[in-house]
């Protein structure tokens, strides 16, 4: 499918360059990410009758991983409140350019310009998940955090630093963007070529230069675009688009695959597993282990899931791939091809998380309406449904869903590992070098669906 460009449209490209809708959703978000920090704090410390453990890990979580990454890759990054503060006093405006801000504008360091960080980030997050989702404090303490960080970060470092290195979300989510079908792509990269102003990355006085440090000439992939849009407002030439395209059309393209990358997608199918394993599993010597941080229990908990996301998965992986290497006598290093067909894990651990999303979304969503009632716990009833029972929805489909889900997501990483085997191979032997690959695969949906749906 070739992209369609949605901006062809005069309503919708006014609608995308506008600030006032972007503006005001932002800004609808972030006084919600606010209460969902006072709440964690002085709240109830009952979860399922928190705002910040209802609307973070239960609402926002089901709307990020079943619709916005799916359908709009990072369309989260787009309206995110985080970095909201700290880009206003860097810019010293609310809205267009205007002024000289407070921020020291340094570059981020250059040996740290990938998503090692970010890696590494969410990788914490996910050793303590288990009371960073049950707990409302220690979600609000949390939430600050990532506050905090934001805004410090943009007092030092120039534009959109935070999110582009250190956020663990902004992370898989740059990751899963590839298998979304929207993007922002210029129109023609010759136009861009001999433009000298290069105001899609150095700002004008209709915009700021891109925040994501990402010049929209070469923009090839969705990993580091945030969907701002700064670069629509600021394009002088009118060569920015903003287009529909076939889902996984960044997985097809061979250039631009990296390391650290490659190691999210283990990260990100390994966390899918543990917290399954954890939230889900009969285990209950296991969850106790994961509630218990800092106890020996706990340490062998932590070790386990750094052992799997670390050491096992890639290792285990790199079998796979040296296999169809030696199957094939291919001739691309080991470590490319072990980079390359990395990213076949992404349709794989994407469909994973939405499996494991609505093994919880559908039981636990009717605590919504309670808390919207009485978000904090104090026993308010605010629009007369604080006394509304608990009650699953759809549960009797729910596991007709997961595997649907994951058996597409299989079938898919298969068909993207066969299309990487064939830009290697050339057309020789290429479903031989992708079998080890698939068969890794199918493993992981086969313990994915013993998991979830036992």
């Amino acid at each position: 499918m070739m992209p369609i460009e949605l901006t062809r449209n005069r309503f919708v490209k006014a609608t995308l360059r506008a600030r006032w809708p972007q503006f005001v959703i932002r800004a609808i978000a972030l006084a919600g990410f606010l209460f969902a920090i006072l709440s964690g704090l002085i709240g109830t410390p009952v979860g399922n009758h928190n705002f910040s453990i209802v609307f973070v890990w239960i609402v926002w979580w089901a709307l990020l991983m079943l619709i916005v990454v799916p359908f709009l890759g990072r369309g989260w990054c787009a309206i995110c409140p985080i970095p909201m503060p700290g880009e206003w006093l860097q810019n010293g405006a609310l809205l267009k350019p205007h002024g000289k801000g407070l921020s020291l504008n340094r570059k981020w360091p250059r040996r740290f310009r990938n998503i090692w960080m970010q890696n590494i980030a969410f990788t914490l997050l996910a050793l303590f998940s288990a009371v960073v989702l049950t707990r409302p404090s220690i979600t609000g303490l949390v939430l600050l955090l990532f506050l905090i960080v934001a805004l410090v970060t943009s007092l030092i470092f120039e534009r959109r630093a935070f999110c582009r290195y250190l956020c663990p979300v902004g992370g898989f989510i740059g990751l899963y963007s590839q298998v979304a079908p929207v993007e922002v792509r210029v129109k023609d990269p010759a136009v861009c070529a001999v433009h000298t102003e290069k105001s899609c990355y150095t700002g004008s006085q209709d915009g700021y230069g891109c925040p994501w440090l990402v010049y929209p000439g070469t923009l090839t992939k969705n990993i580091n675009c945030g969907l701002c849009l700064e670069c629509l407002r600021t394009c002088t030439q009118d060569n920015v688009a903003f287009n529909l395209r076939s889902f996984g059309a960044d997985l097809k393209q061979p250039s631009g695959r990296k390391l650290d990358e490659a190691f999210k997608a283990f990260i990100m199918l390994g966390a899918a597993l543990i917290y399954s394993a954890v939230m889900l599993g009969p285990w209950g010597a296991l969850k106790s282990a994961a509630y218990a941080i800092g106890t020996p229990q706990w340490l062998v908990y932590a070790l386990t899931l750094l052992g799997l996301i670390y050491v096992i998965l890639p290792g285990t992986f790199l079998i796979a791939v040296a296999l169809g290497r030696k199957l094939t006598h291919s001739k691309e290093t080991l470590k490319k091809s072990f980079v390359a067909f990395a990213y076949a894990l992404v349709p794989l651990g994407l469909m994973a998380w939405i499996a494991f999303s609505l093994s919880f979304v559908f039981a636990s969503l009717s605590y919504l309406w309670p808390t919207l009632s009485d978000p904090l716990g104090w026993g308010w009833n605010l629009f007369s449904t604080a006394n509304v029972a608990w009650q699953p929805y759809l549960m009797s489909i729910v596991p007709f869903l997961q595997a649907g889900v994951l058996i597409g997501g299989l079938l898919w990483a298969c068909v993207t590992a066969r299309r990487i085997s064939a830009e290697q191979q050339q057309g020789r032997n290429i479903t031989l070098q992708a079998l080890p690959v698939m068969g890794f695969c199918f493993v992981i949906t086969g313990g994915l669906m013993g998991l979830l749906i036992g």
